[in-house]
């Protein structure tokens, strides 16, 4: 009987893919980077809706900056430093202008001598009472924040370009000087004053009685809409002048509330349409918020 001769291949020895320490190196390495590349995939995959557009300017230096620039700033200015106040122009763009420029609410528009005539004729100090205390449907200083040297400034400037030749009113620091100058003169020399009666602890004022009124005072604050509206917004957003939705209009406000409260706060921050930036006041993006959420809820 024959003997059976098995293939010679079966008696060779068993060989891998990886012959030589450089494919072991290779593979080693390759089975680390391939999952990891595809990790990198997949997650460029998932957050692609949510990355800027190419050309997109959310990314620039300035979008940056306005993303992160503070909640307020701090404003402080000296009484005595003229140099530091705002010129008649700088008050006229900050806050005159949105209805000035435009004629809005029967404002008589910079340059427009006719409309100004008779108004020069009152005279400075009367055109000075109506800017800062407010008159018909213009708010106290037009709802900014300004001294009455710098309001005065801007009457001179309004006036002056229609015609009107007011002088530029004295600075804060003179006429305090001034007026401390003549007090002293026409003060009579001082005598001798009794020395005064020692008042009873009962005539001093309640701490709590105080306490109680300020909290009352701050809840009517409260229960009603924003200072900010009543002094700028409700100008245009009450009787609905340049095309302004009213507040309470459901019909307009539907579309504008479907955008969300942060979008319209930003159009409101930037200036959007006859609305100048923060509707024209000095306003800090958190009051610009709160307005823009009553208008909203008032008109639901």
């Amino acid at each position: 009987m024959s003997a059976v001769h098995e293939p010679e291949e079966l008696d060779s020895p068993h060989e891998g893919p990886i012959k030589t320490p450089k494919q072991l190196i290779l593979t080693v390495l390759f089975a680390f980077l391939v999952p990891i590349f595809g990790i990198v995939l997949l997650v460029m995959f998932v957050t692609v809706d949510k990355r800027p557009a190419a050309g997109s300017s959310a990314m620039t230096p300035e979008a940056i900056a306005e993303r992160i620039r503070p909640v307020g700033t701090v404003e402080i200015k000296d009484a005595s430093d003229v140099a530091s106040m705002k010129t008649g122009e700088q008050v006229f763009g900050a806050q005159c202008t949105a209805c000035h420029a435009t004629g809005a609410l029967g404002a008589p528009k910079l340059g427009d001598a006719g409309a100004w005539g008779p108004r020069i004729k009152t005279g400075f100090d009367a055109l000075l009472r109506s800017a800062l205390g407010g008159k018909g449907q213009m708010p106290a200083q037009g709802g900014g924040d300004f001294s009455d040297f710098e309001i005065a400034r801007a009457v001179v400037y309004m006036t002056g370009k229609a015609g009107g030749t007011f002088p530029e009113p004295a600075a804060p620091a003179a006429s305090a000087a001034a007026t401390t100058t003549t007090t002293a003169a026409a003060a009579p020399a001082p005598t001798a004053a009794p020395a005064p009666a020692a008042q009873p602890a009962a005539a001093t004022p309640a701490p709590a009685e105080t306490t109680t009124v300020a909290a009352a005072a701050n809840t009517a604050t409260a229960s009603g809409p924003p200072a900010l509206y009543n002094q700028v917004c409700s100008a245009c957003h009450a009787t609905g002048v340049a095309g302004a939705p009213k507040v309470g209009d459901k019909a307009a406000w539907a579309p504008r509330a479907a955008q969300g409260v942060d979008a319209l706060t930003a159009s409101a921050i930037k200036g959007k349409g006859a609305m100048p930036p923060k509707g024209g006041s000095s306003g800090s993006d958190a009051d610009i918020k709160a307005v823009v959420t009553y208008m909203v809820g008032a008109s639901k």
